[in-house]
């Protein structure tokens, strides 16, 4: 992992941090509607199962699976945030809560595609599709 183009986050409490490279920076973000993501409603990147590296508190990470049991979704056992979780549709990769990202915020973005979770290409044999997108319009005032 390159330090020059890494990022670093934490969880809200700080317990734990890591570094992280992503594989498309912030350029194609995205959300989720499964079940559980639409509850969790976090703006994701991706990142390679490599290149994520914990500074601190790995050991601190709590995971929950549902369902098939192939995704795993991270987050501190001690504030309870989502930092981040292994794929689904390709466990070599994880997807990262870019609220976690050090200077990031989900509302950085003005469109996030939602990606069709409840109808998983793995479940349909069809072809992942793209539900919607969220738009958001900063208030002018």
């Amino acid at each position: 992992m390159s330090d020059d183009s890494a990022r670093t986050g934490q969880c809200h409490c700080g317990t734990v941090r890591f570094k992280v490279l992503l594989m498309d920076d912030l350029d194609k973000v995205k959300r989720c509607n499964c079940s559980y993501c639409r509850m969790r409603g976090a703006v994701t990147a991706t990142a390679k199962m490599g290149d994520i590296k914990f500074l601190q508190g790995e050991d601190m990470l709590a995971s929950y699976r549902f369902n098939t049991c192939i995704a795993q979704h991270f987050f501190c056992s001690r504030c309870g945030i989502y930092t981040h979780h292994q794929r689904r549709s390709n466990p070599q990769l994880f997807g990262v809560n870019v609220a976690c990202l050090d200077g990031v915020s989900p509302f950085d973005f003005t469109e996030v595609p939602v990606i069709d979770g409840a109808h998983h290409a793995s479940d349909t044999g069809k072809p992942a599709r793209l539900a919607g997108t969220i738009r958001f319009f900063p208030s002018t005032d």
